[in-house]
């Protein structure tokens, strides 16, 4: 696969310089069964927490060239075809950085633990932050524990109605003008 750490690095100047965090960098097998990889890579604009369409597009168009012109010098950071999903990083959001356990905090989340940690390897309970690389969470089953995050797979918010409330909506810029289509309403 490819080198995930070099493709944050290339990545991350390039979501920077449009005004976003880079959340996550990851690649997986892609789900269209061609045999090629899916580089997806998840971004927020600081003042939202999410990006909307037209942000996906600027920051999809900015890592194709990016890339494009690397693998002309002659640097490839995937090998094979691939394709780039860009996305905001939802409200059930990955929780990737150190940031991300402190302003998360009070919130649910579920962490998965990697493959040969000793003790429990999933919890899930209330995010009660992060002590310098030690996450501390409530978990339902176990109470609090503390998580190096070196050992920590994968972490994410739990979809709650208090993470809802807390979360803020999607721009919603351009719905008053909305006309809502009635002609094809049978009539009475």
């Amino acid at each position: 696969m490819a080198d995930l750490a070099r493709l944050t690095e290339v990545i991350e100047p390039e979501a920077q310089a449009l005004g976003f965090d880079l959340v996550r960098v990851k690649t997986m097998a892609s789900e269209a069964g061609d045999g090629g990889v899916a580089l997806q890579v998840m971004a927020e604009d600081p003042a939202t927490g999410q990006l909307v369409i037209e942000q996906c597009a600027a920051l999809s168009r900015r890592i194709s060239a990016k890339l494009d012109a690397l693998e002309e010098e002659g640097e490839v950071l995937v090998e094979g075809h691939y394709h780039l999903e860009v996305s905001s990083p939802g409200i059930d959001r990955p929780l990737t950085r150190a940031k991300d356990f402190a302003d998360w905090a009070g919130h649910e989340a579920k962490i998965s633990m990697v493959k040969g940690y000793d003790g429990q390897r999933t919890y899930k309970g209330e995010l009660k932050g992060i002590e310098g690389d030690t996450v501390v969470i409530e978990d339902a089953k176990a109470g609090e524990a503390r998580i190096d995050r070196e050992q920590i797979h994968s972490a994410k918010l739990v979809l709650t109605d208090r993470l809802i409330a807390a979360t803020q909506p999607l721009d919603t810029s351009g719905a008053d003008e909305i006309i809502e289509d009635t002609s094809n309403e049978e009539q009475d």
